[in-house]
């Protein structure tokens, strides 16, 4: 009989946990650049940030950041499913898919366009075909997902190629007034149409195309138990961090030596992301079993124990930031200020994680997610030691 409770933090893997931590720091550096001006949903920021420093720091990000911490999420998300579904039933699994999905929707349609929560918990649902597949089967489908339309869609871009590279100046020029205006209405009627823009017809397409493989392989690692077994697994782990490194520069940093074509572009983060994302999770899961590391990495853990409390906090300090409402500074962030607001945003985090988990056993909002999803009361406050 299965038992439908929350997971025990004695039996939480901390390198899973500073996985999770690591890719909210990898998720916010893409996004407060997104979030602080429209030119990486409608194309012009190498037009709009011309000096050398600040093509550099694009690059860098490019190469470590982009399509390569959604992705580790994802990875992650399928692990934590696969592992909630041999614990518990059918019904809390979509109860959490449920709750998801209202996270996603309050955040995307209030806070920030940019929102992955309203996709996790519709594609998340794909899953449940899945969740008895055998691990070959999972490994064998997150090729195929990955591989195929990845091919597909590189010809057909490369067949276009003449045509790509448009920048929506009428759309750069809405988003710079409306988000920079003190009126709500028309910051969350911006937000709306950008939604749309990314997420109506095809766009959800390329939403299952780019998530589903992330999810198979994170539930074929979980029933692999090669991140709980991590000292039976060590040669086989360090097989895969190996090749992932290769595939990673391979895809990510290779199309630099041609110029970085922009047909070329969705293959670099389809193919380079989901590698650079096994790199990263493999590799903080060897780095953890060594006493330094795991002193340092140790602190990623509070923030990946924290995980949807701390990504919507995240956007909610960047509302304040760069849209009207608060600082303004929606356009006027350029890329190197970016990685230090990230920088600073993500230390604060750190510290006030920590903070938390010394008090209560759960974050606010994942407190919120296990109440409901187990349809009762969770205990939140840590329980007093008392000595004699």
């Amino acid at each position: 009989m299965q038992a439908e409770a929350p997971l025990h933090k004695s039996k939480r893997l901390p390198w899973v946990d500073a996985a999770r931590g690591f890719a909210l720091f990898g998720i916010l550096m893409v996004n407060v650049p997104a979030f602080n001006a429209p030119y990486f949903l409608y194309g012009g920021e190498q037009l709009f940030w011309d000096q050398p420093l600040d093509h550099t720091i694009q690059d860098i990000i490019d190469i470590f950041f982009q399509a390569s911490f959604y992705t580790l999420f994802s990875l992650l998300f399928g692990f934590g499913m696969q592992m909630m579904k041999e614990r518990a039933g059918q019904g809390i699994l979509i109860r959490r898919l449920l709750i998801l999905l209202g996270f996603g929707l309050i955040h995307a349609f209030f806070i920030w366009h940019g929102d992955i929560l309203i996709s996790y918990a519709v594609v998340g649902v794909l899953l449940f075909f899945f969740f008895s597949t055998k691990p070959k089967t999972l490994l064998k489908w997150f090729f195929i997902l990955s591989i195929v339309p990845t091919l597909l869609y590189t010809w057909l871009l490369y067949m276009s190629r003449d045509y790509l590279g448009w920048v929506n100046r009428p759309a750069i020029s809405d988003a710079l007034a409306n988000y920079s205006s003190e009126s709500w209405i028309l910051i969350l009627k911006q937000n709306y149409q950008d939604w749309m823009y990314v997420n109506e017809g095809i766009g959800f397409i390329f939403l299952i195309i780019s998530l589903l493989p992330m999810f198979l392989i994170g539930m074929f690692f979980m029933k692999k138990r090669w991140l709980h077994e991590v000292e039976d697994h060590q040669p086989i782990l360090k097989k895969i961090l190996g090749i992932s490194l290769f595939v990673f520069i391979l895809f990510k940093a290779g199309p630099y030596m041609w110029g970085r074509p922009d047909w070329f572009n969705f293959a670099q983060d389809q193919i380079g992301g989901a590698a650079s994302s096994i790199f990263y999770v493999v590799g903080i899961t060897l780095l953890f079993q060594h006493s330094w590391w795991r002193k340092s990495l140790n602190l990623l853990t509070y923030v990946g124990r924290m995980s949807i409390t701390n990504y919507i906090s995240q956007s909610i300090i960047c509302f304040i930031l760069f849209y009207g409402p608060g600082f303004n500074l929606y356009g006027k962030v350029s890329p190197a200020w970016s990685v230090v607001i990230v920088i600073g945003i993500f230390i604060c985090q750190i510290f006030a994680s920590k903070w938390w988990l010394t008090h209560f056993q759960y974050g606010p909002l994942e407190w919120v997610w296990r109440s409901l999803t187990y349809n009762q009361r969770q205990p939140l406050k840590k329980l007093k030691k008392h000595t004699c």
